[in-house]
């Protein structure tokens, strides 16, 4: 969380004009979007357009994820997070503030919009995330505070977009943010070192999330209770292995992870058509039991008329005899 001294800082009310010390760019304040430990995000008007403004007082936190911003934009073929459009600073009465501006991503957040259109959206976004965080990881950062909170679901055609990269941090050093849900270190299940792997974790946890949406308590915080957990939701038996191997940190890189669910998602419509067809069997055995069964009692109704018959017959030959 923020502390209150930088929150109080960075507080301005709506309507406040934010000019640029160096770029000169007006920007009028709409409201606040959120604030985290290095600084508050807010809705701003920028002439015909709507942006992000995120300000801080620490000079070195704004320029790390302006960093990251452009690094984001090299990656060809990814729009994993917002494009990044101004940074300035700010003088007011108290001083100077640094800001970014960035591109306003509307859209609902993942949970959100799972529970609107329904659990089969779920295997089309996460599979989407995969191939952007491979781009990402490919590049030498690893997310960090990857969870459904800070994913935007966009569109139409429907894209999955992070709006907070404060967490994103270079591979190889201690990650800089983290949600504990979704933080393998906080489950006793790794290190909170930056590797691909931190980021697998938390996919595989936004996965138990969305069976779970308001999340549950750490009780033996272990393997064993995230196993059971999983268990516990029938949404979740289809991708258990996958989500187990991510958790135990098994898959190398984003796309190995990706292309294990896809096969698993793949392999899902043959397991129901064989269900399908054992059902149809047994079906088919039943009824087929059902016809025999009627066509036998036919044949021994037939039977017993043809005995009692003839054992009539000799008994009236008998008596005229």
């Amino acid at each position: 969380m923020m502390n209150h001294s930088l929150k109080n800082q960075c507080k301005v009310n709506p309507g406040t004009i934010i000019e640029g010390k160096w770029h000169h760019n007006r920007y009028t304040i709409v409201k606040e979007l959120g604030y985290g430990a290095n600084g508050i995000v807010y809705l701003a008007q920028f002439r015909n357009q709507q942006v992000a403004l995120k300000m801080s007082d620490n000079g070195l936190s704004i320029t790390s994820e302006v960093n990251v911003l452009k690094s984001f934009a090299k990656v060809q073929g990814s729009a994993l997070g917002p494009s990044l459009l101004d940074v300035d600073d700010w003088i007011h009465r108290n001083g100077q503030i640094s800001f970014y501006v960035m591109e306003y991503i509307q859209g609902p957040d993942l949970l959100t919009f799972i529970q609107q259109k329904g659990q089969p959206w779920t295997e089309v976004l996460i599979l989407q995330l995969l191939t952007d965080l491979d781009k990402l990881h490919q590049n030498g950062w690893v997310f960090g505070d990857l969870k459904p909170d800070n994913l935007i679901v966009t569109g139409p055609p429907s894209k999955i977009r992070c709006i907070d990269v404060g967490g994103t941090t270079i591979q190889g050093r201690a990650i800089k943010e983290f949600t504990e849900f979704f933080d393998r270190g906080y489950w006793g299940l790794g290190t909170r070192k930056a590797d691909p792997g931190y980021d697998l974790f938390a996919v595989a946890m936004i996965l138990i999330n969305i069976a779970y949406p308001k999340r549950f308590n750490k009780t033996s915080g272990d393997m064993k209770q995230l196993e059971s957990m999983v268990r516990q939701k029938k949404e979740l038996q289809k991708y258990k292995e996958v989500i187990f191997n991510s958790l135990q940190g098994k898959y190398g890189s984003a796309q190995e992870m990706r292309n294990a669910m896809l096969q698993t998602i793949q392999a899902q419509p043959d397991k129901i058509n064989q269900q399908a067809q054992a059902r149809n069997q047994a079906k088919v055995s039943r009824q087929s039991y059902i016809k025999k069964k009627k066509r036998g009692g036919i044949f021994e109704t037939i039977l017993i008329v043809l005995i009692i018959s003839l054992l009539y017959m000799f008994y009236i030959y008998g008596q005229l005899i």
